[in-house]
């Protein structure tokens, strides 16, 4: 390995490997990083520490003046000053020039080749150079030898605490985002998902300021066609299952930029929820899960090394990072047609909302803005009944700019390419959640079929008397009678107080971002009678 200088960064550590291949990092790990190991299949399993998830509250952003009037100040943005930004800089660098061994992984963010972010990772753990190796796009050798100066560089001293009584600091986990100085400064987690996200965060406040609409959602491709369709939907709505297509092509599962030419894959890998993962319910997610992934907080056979996915004593949110050349129907380079579809996935259990229903571009970015999907008892503590979730453009914790921002530019390609916008819930019907049921998935599937063959294009709809979007009311392959959730429900006294609750969630929610859109936008929500 060629000895490689940080010095540029404050690194003063001489022995650092970058780019070190898949083998180079087992072995690494296996030496040098306590606890982890090899599964049965060939994954290197590794462990995270305290912090099993992102740490959203812990997220900062340096409020510089360049930057400081597009930024969303607020509940995810919180604004850091330059001072405490260097203290926890100066932090990090320390920890990191007291290691024996760094890691460094440069390569890019974004398949467009004229629309790619040069990253640069820097960390002590081999797990997490493997990690962010897997989620980012692989530099050829040429590449590599030309990288030159990153456009961003992650400081990864997660085994390092912040200061709790430094000035802004709420815990002992801080991450940073310097747009100015093009850097994030990771203290206190050791969670790998911080370093993915931080990319996508920079992408997500590059992406609109050139007007590229930055998505958090899935997406494929018609292997015939080439034209693409997105997917949208929060945690388990189905937006992974939903783009694990083998009828078509994989252009990526989470991070996606929709630009003048089409759609690209920010991402090289996919990081996949494993838990209660099985050969026969994820085919494809599983047997992507071999030499060269990372499983992260899962339990095994201490004799076997077979993984227990079903089991949950270190987290729920138990995960596999892999690269994208792992998904047999994967397009590579991960780039594609302008969308023909714009589908957002949610799961109602207050079994409300249509399993289809049409977007106008109003109604579109409306639902965007608002993002929703429920939570049922029994996922988290202390949820006993259905509860509304909003998270704005379908990945609140990880924008920059207001919401309205994204949906202007969502708005403004739907229409140029003349993309069709619809709401698909993958939720509960007959009742809401404890009376009805879950709507199947063959019948999920074949709506999401139905969509990109064209069928439903002129299928005919009947209007929402109170969310006013259009209900489709035939699908090839779905019963007619659960198209029309009224029609599902025995006591329609129930399903309209229902209804009306739900929407009175939506409008309250909306609230928040009444005035960052034109009032058109805000006139295509859900109405009441007392409104």
């Amino acid at each position: 390995m060629i000895p490689f200088d940080l010095k540029q960064h404050g690194i003063q550590v001489e022995d650092v490997l970058r780019n070190p291949s898949p083998s180079t990092l087992y072995e690494e790990a296996i030496r040098f990083d306590r606890g982890t190991t090899l599964s049965d299949t060939g994954c290197l399993i590794a462990y995270s520490g305290d912090k099993t998830g992102r740490s959203p509250k812990d997220k900062r952003v340096v409020k510089n003046d360049a930057s400081a009037n597009d930024v969303w100040w607020g509940p995810v943005n919180f604004p850091l000053d330059s001072l405490t930004y260097n203290i926890n800089r100066e932090r990090a660098i320390d920890y990191l020039n007291t290691r024996d061994r760094l890691y460094c992984i440069d390569a890019f963010a974004g398949w467009d080749t004229n629309n790619q972010l040069k990253v640069r990772v820097i960390c002590s753990r081999p797990y997490h150079a493997l990690f962010m190796s897997n989620m980012l796009i692989r530099p050829t050798d040429e590449q590599l030898k030309n990288f030159g100066t990153p456009d961003y560089t992650i400081l990864n001293a997660g085994q390092f605490p912040a200061n709790r009584h430094t000035t802004g600091m709420t815990s002992k986990t801080s991450v940073d985002l310097n747009i100015e100085s093009g850097e994030i400064v990771i203290l206190g987690t050791e969670y790998a998902g911080e370093m993915k996200k931080g990319v996508f965060t920079v992408v997500n406040y590059w992406g609109p300021k050139n007007n590229i609409l930055s998505m958090h959602c899935s997406a494929t491709a018609d292997q015939k066609t080439g034209r693409s369709s997105v997917l949208f939907g929060l945690s388990g709505t189905g937006k992974t299952t939903l783009s694990a297509d083998q009828k078509r092509y994989l252009i990526g599962d989470d991070e996606h930029c929709w630009t003048d030419d089409g759609i690209f894959n920010v991402e090289g890998g996919c990081y996949a929820k494993a838990i209660y993962l099985s050969r026969e319910r994820e085919p494809e997610i599983f047997n992507a899960l071999k030499y060269g992934a990372v499983l992260e907080n899962v339990v095994y056979d201490r004799d076997s090394h077979h993984v227990d996915f079903d089991n949950t004593t270190i987290t729920q949110n138990t995960r596999g990072a892999y690269p994208i050349e792992h998904m047999s129907n994967a397009l590579i380079p991960c780039v594609a047609d302008h969308p023909t579809d714009v589908i957002f996935l949610t799961c109602d259990a207050f079994g409300v909302l249509p399993p289809i229903s049409r977007l106008s571009p109003d109604q579109a970015m409306y639902h965007f803005i608002s993002g929703y999907t429920a939570k049922v008892a029994g996922t988290e503590m202390g949820v006993t009944e259905p509860e509304a979730t909003f998270s704005p453009c379908f990945g609140g914790p990880f924008l920059v700019w207001h919401p309205g921002k994204y949906a202007d530019l969502l708005a403004e390609k739907i229409k140029k390419h003349n993309t069709n916008v619809w709401l698909v819930n993958t939720g509960w019907s007959g009742g809401a959640y404890g009376v009805g049921a879950r709507i199947p998935l063959p019948q999920t599937r074949a709506i999401i079929d139905a969509i990109h063959s064209g069928e439903l294009a002129d299928a005919p709809t009947v209007k929402d008397p109170i969310f006013g979007f259009d209900v489709v009311t035939s699908c090839p392959r779905v019963p007619a009678e659960i198209l029309q959730p009224a029609l599902t429900w025995q006591d329609q006294q129930a399903f309209r107080d229902s209804a009306s609750k739900l929407a009175q969630r939506f409008i309250d929610n909306f609230k928040k971002y009444a005035d960052g859109v034109s009032p058109s936008v805000v006139d295509a929500g859900p109405k009441l009678a007392s409104n």
